[in-house]
């Protein structure tokens, strides 16, 4: 299993936290998603086999920006 770390803008409420916890877990390979609303910082535990992109991708498709963190 793997681990990444990201941070999401322009969350403001709980309708968003959940909208972008859908897209998360919707991605193949995805284990499980924390978000913190407060900070916009995201955890998810993935396969390992999923590129990192596909993440940001998610984000991004339900109207949110969103980049890795190392």
């Amino acid at each position: 299993m793997s681990a990444l770390r990201l941070k999401v803008s322009g969350m403001h409420c709980g309708n968003c936290k959940t909208k972008v916890e859908r897209a998360l877990k919707a991605v193949p390979g995805t284990y499980a998603v924390d978000v913190d609303l407060q900070s916009g910082d995201i955890a998810v535990d993935f396969d390992g086999k999923t590129a990192t992109d596909k993440f940001v991708d998610a984000i991004r498709s339900v109207g949110y920006s969103a980049e890795v963190l190392a």
